[in-house]
């Protein structure tokens, strides 16, 4: 029993990592189409912003709290100036989107290399995620917990801007029809930036998650924005819901299947499942019958 418990919260864990990965993606092609490659380097700029902060903030503590406010500022600056000077010109032209955005990517894993250097660097985690807690049996970290905890916030604040406020209002009016919104008086251009900051501020948020259980390296983003692709694919392109339950279920068959083969088995049978659920169900686990995020 406890063996299955561990494995669940393991792969609730991985889930919890992927959706805060995956948020801004979801979010930024739900609604302009743009195939980000730099989402990564968003999640890198986030997890070296938790380590810049540390240095200027001795206590973990007020360190962590801190890092994530920055984290989503710095993320989502990093995202309105990709948008504002190579984005907006880039429209209706996906494939040419991704590789402009695959290019950044490089330049801002060269950047982080020469100005923090290629070994990677660590960020101490607060005294009070450390250790863990038992659950059924299992011992389960804190820092796990602490980012399933994470991602429940982020969607709900997310989905809460979306449903309840004249800014989400805005969004989902230039989703379902921009034409539209835009003769309603709804200025498409400043909700696209708005959109762009908050996707791009969630994937900071996630690289500052990512420093509770590892290292920081220029090259840390490039590790989960594969799989936060798939999520965005599998749970239908735009679906916040989609992406919730693509996430975690990714997360749980990872962990189950890994907990019997390896690491690099356990990838390739779960990229295989994947690709079999594509070819019977390609519009992923939500069908688009409209074009509403939420």
């Amino acid at each position: 029993m406890d063996v299955v418990v561990g494995q669940l919260f393991t792969g609730l864990s991985i889930g919890s990592i992927l959706l805060l990965a995956a948020l801004g993606l979801s979010l930024t092609f739900g609604q302009m189409g743009v195939i980000n490659m730099a989402h990564g380097e968003f999640i890198m700029a986030g997890s070296y912003t938790a380590y810049v902060v540390q240095q200027v903030v001795s206590s973990a503590g007020a360190s962590l709290v801190l890092s994530l406010l920055v984290g989503f500022v710095v993320g989502g600056l990093m995202g309105v100036l990709l948008e504002a000077t190579l984005i907006r010109r880039m429209y209706h032209r996906p494939l040419d989107t991704l590789l402009v955005t695959f290019g950044v990517g490089l330049v801002l894993q060269q950047l982080a290399r020469d100005i923090f250097g290629a070994p990677a660097v660590n960020v101490v985690a607060p005294s009070w995620l450390s250790g863990g807690v038992e659950i059924l049996g299992a011992v389960v970290p804190k820092t796990r917990i602490f980012i399933l905890v994470l991602a429940v916030v982020a969607v709900a604040a997310l989905s809460t801007v979306l449903a309840k406020t004249s800014t989400g209002r805005r969004i989902r009016a230039v989703v379902q029809n921009r034409d539209l919104a835009e003769t309603s008086g709804i200025s498409s251009r400043r909700t696209d930036v708005t959109t762009f900051f908050i996707g791009s501020g969630l994937a900071g948020v996630a690289g500052v998650a990512l420093t509770l259980i590892g290292s920081t390296s220029p090259t840390i983003g490039q590790s989960y924005l594969i799989d936060a692709f798939l999520v965005v694919v599998i749970g239908g392109l735009g679906r916040l819901a989609g992406a919730v339950m693509a996430a975690f279920a990714l997360g749980l068959l990872n962990s189950f299947i890994e907990y019997s083969t390896t690491a690099s088995i356990a990838k390739v049978i779960v990229f295989v499942l994947i690709v079999i659920f594509l070819q019977v169900r390609p519009q992923g686990l939500f069908v688009a019958k409209t074009r509403s995020l939420v």
